[in-house]
């Protein structure tokens, strides 16, 4: 299979102003050579791209003259999550999960094998242990990701099982395709997921999928919190209410009701 260089329309010049906003945004504010460093370029050519994407209000300097990413960032990403209808649907859902656990309650979406978080509300508690609006996390070790990925098409189901890539981000990650498929027959089960320090240490989760107006698992619901918070009694009062509000949500967006039966 070719590489990304020797695809015809491949325009290599756009890819590094775009890998510029990347480093950026996962680094934070950088100068020109750090950049450059990251880009493995040289420092004039990185300035040329740092000007035109300043030009262009996609990134600024900051008063000690390193380049920052400006708002405009933030807004075409929240253009990108009003255009998810799911946000206002859940909103009602989440707010009643919230308001019972007291715990962070998050709203993720199923996106190429990972789980992107569209929404979330913050746990009241002064300790709190959560992914931000907008990351991503891999399915194999998150609530929200087992949660949808064990109600996903077999099909689809055996192709993650065969290509996914496991990192062990705690020594209690699942590791192995044998795991993870015993992890999913459970959850199958139960009907709902847990992360119990599988992406982070100290941090538990239980999740439940929902599903849209094909019957297909796309979005799914959490609580997280604190391990001492979030004890093994503490899990179960949440998957009774957590599980019944994802079946009305799901109802709620138009779900057959052949799949909730």
């Amino acid at each position: 299979m070719s590489s990304d260089n020797e695809k015809y329309y491949f325009v290599s010049s756009l890819a590094k102003g775009l890998r510029i906003l990347e480093v950026l945004a996962e680094q934070g504010d950088l100068s020109v050579s750090q950049v450059a460093a990251q880009l493995g370029t040289n420092r004039a050519g990185s300035h040329r791209f740092i000007s035109t994407l300043r030009d262009l209000g996609y990134v600024e300097k900051t008063s000690t003259g390193r380049i920052t990413l400006s708002f405009k960032m933030l807004e075409l990403g929240m253009r990108k999550l009003d255009r998810f209808e799911i946000r206002s649907d859940a909103r009602t859902c989440m707010q009643e999960l919230a308001f019972a656990f007291r715990e962070t309650v998050n709203l993720g979406q199923w996106e190429r094998g990972a789980v992107i978080h569209l929404d979330k509300i913050n746990s009241t508690e002064i300790l709190r242990m959560d992914l931000g609006i907008g990351a991503h996390a891999p399915a194999y070790c998150t609530g929200l990701g087992k949660a949808i990925l064990s109600f996903l098409p077999d099909g689809e189901r055996e192709d993650y099982l065969q290509t996914v890539t496991f990192v062990p981000f705690t020594e209690h990650t699942i590791t192995s395709p044998e795991q993870l498929a015993a992890e999913i027959e459970k959850t199958r089960q139960r009907g709902y997921a847990v992360d119990d320090e599988e992406l982070s240490l100290g941090l538990r989760c239980v999740a439940a999928p929902v599903f849209d107006h094909t019957g297909r698992p796309v979005y799914a619901l959490s609580v997280s919190g604190p391990k001492h918070r979030m004890t093994d009694q503490k899990m179960q009062e949440i998957k009774e209410q957590l599980l019944s509000v994802c079946h009305r949500l799901s109802r709620q967006i138009g779900t057959p009701e052949r799949r909730l039966s």
